[in-house]
């Protein structure tokens, strides 16, 4: 099928799903009303802008939590960089769009945040009139078609950052390679995380590819958390405190009942721990699931600056933004989204907090990543759940191999910072050195960016 006919269907495909979209929505919102919000931005394009003044503006797409994080040390760089930029910050999910809400704060007046329009070509032309973009940089692995046709008919050039593409991903993207194509020729060039990425990318983008590295190595941890999770640590004296960080679906059950047939929780030298679900909607369900297993547990966002992970007990991490802090509190931690098969979420966080970690055997998101910290020492990956409780009990009895992967994991993170920089320079290739200049603005005018609602 040529481009024109698949783009026609896939088009059509979505007016068809628009129903089940607003169902979606309807649905999540039961358990998390931010997705109840902002409806206009989503199938309108309708949202928060800059004066229409000309001046330049990247347009920053980061989906959701990852993407975002991601995200912020590169708009914080381009910010430095680009004085005169203005920039837009969309996302998909509302996870996404907290995580950037303090980094909108910290630019407000030259950073607005909306999401991004469903890709129909009505919405996307609204969205583009309003954002007016000199440039558009998309994180990971966003290639929606008819937004890359939209942008290049526009004459706006485009870029894939941070880029990484697994091979579960690549083979959907190769079924339906005769509208992927086309469409990524859009890009004016892409930024791959690592070699393998940049390979299967180039099977469906004939443009130039670099290895730039990941993004997310430039990400500094919060100090204060660090400093409230030492102290945090330091409370829990002699107690082991674990940590099940950023987990999903059916994992918290898999990893409790490991834990609680290996180790009894009543016993004096059993660990404290923290579980930190990775969605929020799913805060409630798991606080259900630890009492129901009779052990005692804490709310953070109840406990607040009492909350202290206890012998024997669970602290339910149901905050967002504040993983630095429960790395820091932790002696080991197990990275979720790795028992099941879902790819894995990101350890490069854990390693900057200097947290050695364990995974499960589903980590194909992150794989080069994974690969990495375990070579260097700082990560170990094991096979099922019942094995990641027998890694944390081996590694807290020796203690003298845990601050081996302790330094191995500071070591590991500063070895491979340096994408930021890079991708910035690709940033001035692809548009020039010397922005255009943004208008003044008087110290009493209204903040453009939007109030979170």
């Amino acid at each position: 099928m040529t481009e024109g006919p698949a783009r026609t269907l896939y088009t059509l495909a979505w007016y068809l799903a628009l129903p089940f979209a607003a169902l979606y929505l309807l649905w999540r919102g039961l358990r998390q009303r931010e997705y109840l919000r902002h409806w206009g931005e989503r199938f309108l394009g309708h949202g928060a802008r800059h004066p229409a003044d000309g001046a330049e503006t990247v347009w920053v797409h980061a989906v959701s939590v990852g993407e975002t994080r991601a995200a912020q040390p590169l708009v914080e760089a381009l910010a430095r960089a680009r004085p005169g930029a203005r920039f837009v910050l969309t996302h998909m999910t509302p996870t996404g769009r907290a995580t950037g809400r303090a980094l909108a704060r910290s630019h407000a007046g030259r950073l607005v945040q909306r999401y991004l329009p469903y890709d129909l070509p009505t919405a996307l032309a609204n969205f583009f009139a309003e954002a007016q973009p000199t440039l558009g940089i998309v994180l990971e692995t966003e290639a929606w078609p008819n937004l890359l046709f939209a942008a290049r008919a526009r004459g706006i050039p485009m870029m894939l950052v941070n880029a990484r593409l697994s091979e579960r991903s690549l083979a959907r993207g190769l079924r339906f390679a005769s509208l992927m194509r086309p469409a990524a020729r859009a890009f004016t060039c892409i930024a791959a995380q690592t070699e393998s990425d940049r390979a299967r990318l180039a099977r469906l983008y004939a443009g130039p590819i670099a290895v730039l590295g990941n993004l997310k190595f430039d990400l500094a941890p919060d100090a204060a958390q660090l400093a409230d999770g030492r102290a945090w640590r330091a409370a829990c004296g002699t107690a082991p405190v674990w940590l099940f960080a950023t987990t999903r679906e059916g994992e918290e059950a898999m990893l409790l009942e490991a834990l609680q047939g290996a180790v009894d929780l009543r016993a004096a030298d059993s660990p404290a721990l923290i579980v930190v679900p990775r969605h929020p909607q799913r805060f409630d369900e798991v606080a259900k699931l630890v009492m129901a297993r009779g052990l005692p547990m804490q709310r953070r966002s109840e406990a607040g600056s009492q909350a202290v992970p206890v012998r024997g007990g669970v602290l339910l991490g149901d905050t967002m933004g504040e993983m630095a802090l429960y790395y820091a509190a932790a002696d080991v931690a197990i990275v979720g989204g790795s028992f099941q098969p879902l790819g894995g979420h990101n350890l490069i966080e854990a390693a900057a907090c200097g947290c050695p970690v364990v995974v499960g055997p589903h980590m194909f998101n992150f794989a080069q990543a994974t690969a990495d910290a375990v070579a260097a020492g700082a990560a170990l990956q094991v096979v099922d759940a019942a094995a990641a409780i027998a890694a944390l009990l081996a590694l807290t009895a020796d203690a003298a191999r845990r601050e081996q992967m302790v330094a191995a994991a500071a070591a590991f993170s500063a070895a491979h910072r340096g994408a930021t920089a890079r991708t910035v320079q690709m940033v001035d290739d692809v548009i020039g050195t010397a922005p255009r200049a943004a208008p003044a603005v008087r110290e009493d005018a209204p903040v453009s960016a939007p109030a979170a609602r």
